[in-house]
């Protein structure tokens, strides 16, 4: 079967689409960044393509010979109001999609709550995406899951810092709405099961795992799993979800712009009302304590095939890169530093993709860290949004409130800054041979594109400081990989 993937840059679709290929599938994904799938590994297995679920264009050039189409695409967390931005992406879909003579519409939305409740906003628009493409042409298929608990993905990782950060805790009354967790696991058996479905199924389903729990239980069921003791919560009824919001934006790594729509959620009450999927794709979702075990596992094991941080936000701008032609010309400023490494290319490069999460930045933790926090404080992503793992990078994924921009092993890693600032900010590391055997040059180049004059006031007001922190960052680097190489060759010699 020919298959269109959206939103395989995200946490679902990126584990989707090698499920697909597996099976046989030929899989196009689109992609506003088609580089972030560059040094995936099953993406080597599809054809990848670069378009934008709002403009019918790039939809039409995409959908072309498919015959169907998983659309996970949503814009929660994006700086544009989601909703709209979603009506246009799936009214765009639903109509390519017909024009296209495609046979089937998989959509992934989230549980209603009860009629008696005001939905969310952000489940009332994926319940209207939902009717939106319910109501076109094409048969879909709309799986609604409420809390997905997988590693990586922002429900879990919100449950897991606040349970692990807080060991007593005062919280909104929304820790007592009900909730009916799913394992990521299962949502994706769901998902490949619902492309073999009778060819007219054009309705919604609602899927969930055997538990209905308040969020005070899972936190303390969590608490158990993870073996921590019991934990003291303590609801009060004056906490609204925008508070909630930044008290989850300054403990946890999701960021106050996903927090808020999310914990928003959390106050309506969310539980399958039906299981008519079990019809069609019967299997038995495994047990809220048994999808906690599994994250953990994988979490513990280095093993988080995708994460929350690492989706892009449909409707974001296409900024320029250091590379375009503006950088040519105008208000550029830089700082370039340059550093002879006794040490081999490859000791230096392991040292500069590690960098960032627990490694951290090789300069003034206690700046790098209240940079961070005054990041969170302004709504950025700050500092703890970490790595997704320890020493390897992906092109695309975040590093802590920077974002992989180019990654070309063993010489160059661009990161792009995310944090709040008053223009555009870049770091760039280059590894080069040197002129010795075994040793090689690091360049470290921070280069900033103010805009308007709080850009470049800032610029300015900081610059300072660069002296401490980038000199101290090249030469830390530096000595870290000629530590490193050394003690390797000791080892070699030993043995």
């Amino acid at each position: 079967m020919r298959i269109l993937l959206t939103g395989a840059t995200g946490y679902i679709g990126g584990r989707l689409g090698p499920l697909l290929i597996d099976a046989g599938h030929e899989v196009r994904c689109l992609s506003r960044s088609p580089e972030k799938l560059r040094d995936v590994e099953w993406a080597a297995g599809a054809e990848v393509v670069r378009g934008d679920a709002l403009d019918r264009a790039d939809l039409d050039r995409a959908l072309d010979g498919v015959d169907l189409v998983y659309y996970l695409v949503h814009s929660i967390g994006g700086a544009t109001a989601f909703e709209s931005t979603d009506r246009l992406a799936a009214t765009n879909l639903a109509e390519a999609a017909a024009a296209a003579g495609v046979r089937r519409i998989i959509y992934l939305g989230g549980l209603e709550p009860p009629a008696d409740e005001q939905a969310s906003p952000h489940l009332a628009s994926r319940s209207e995406v939902g009717q939106i493409l319910l109501d076109g042409e094409v048969p879909a298929v709309v799986l609604q899951a409420g809390v997905i608990i997988g590693s990586g993905s922002a429900s879990f990782e919100m449950l897991r810092y606040l349970t692990e950060r807080l060991p007593v805790m005062v919280t909104p009354r929304w820790v007592n709405s009900e909730a009916q967790p799913i394992a990521v696991r299962d949502v994706l058996s769901y998902l490949m099961g619902a492309a073999d479905m009778p060819a007219d199924t054009n309705r919604r389903f609602d899927i969930g795992g055997p538990d209905v729990l308040t969020y005070r239980e899972m936190m303390q069921r969590y608490a158990a799993i993870a073996g921590l003791r019991r934990r003291v919560i303590i609801p009060v009824p004056v906490l609204s979800p925008w508070l909630s919001s930044q008290w989850v934006n300054v403990v946890t790594p999701v960021p106050k712009s996903l927090a808020q729509p999310l914990i928003e959620s959390l106050r309506n009450s969310v539980r399958t009302k039906e299981s008519d999927i079990n019809e069609f794709v019967p299997i038995e979702p495994i047990s809220f304590d048994d999808s906690v075990q599994l994250a953990l596992a994988r979490v513990r094991n280095l093993d988080v095939a995708t994460r929350w941080s690492g989706a892009g936000w449909a409707g974001a701008p296409s900024d320029p890169m250091p590379t375009d032609p503006a950088w040519s010309g105008g208000s550029a400023y830089r700082d370039e530093r340059s550093r002879p490494v006794d040490a081999p290319v490859d000791a230096v490069w392991h040292v500069v993709e590690g960098i960032g999460g627990e490694h951290g930045w090789y300069s003034w933790a206690l700046a790098w860290a209240i940079r961070g926090l005054f990041d969170r404080l302004v709504g950025g992503v700050g500092l703890r949004r970490g790595r997704r793992h320890p020493d390897e990078l992906l092109t695309g994924e975040a590093v802590d409130f920077w974002r992989v921009e180019a990654l070309e092993r063993p010489t160059l890693l661009r990161l792009r800054a995310e944090m709040r600032l008053p223009g555009e900010a870049w770091l760039e590391f280059r590894v080069r041979p040197g002129d010795r055997p075994g040793t090689c040059t690091l360049d470290q180049r921070a280069l900033f594109l103010p805009r308007g004059l709080a850009g470049h006031a800032y610029w300015r007001l900081i610059s300072p400081f660069h002296g401490i922190v980038f000199g101290d960052m090249i030469r830390n680097i530096a000595r870290a990989a000629e530590q490193g190489a050394g003690s390797t060759s000791h080892q070699g010699a030993t043995r």
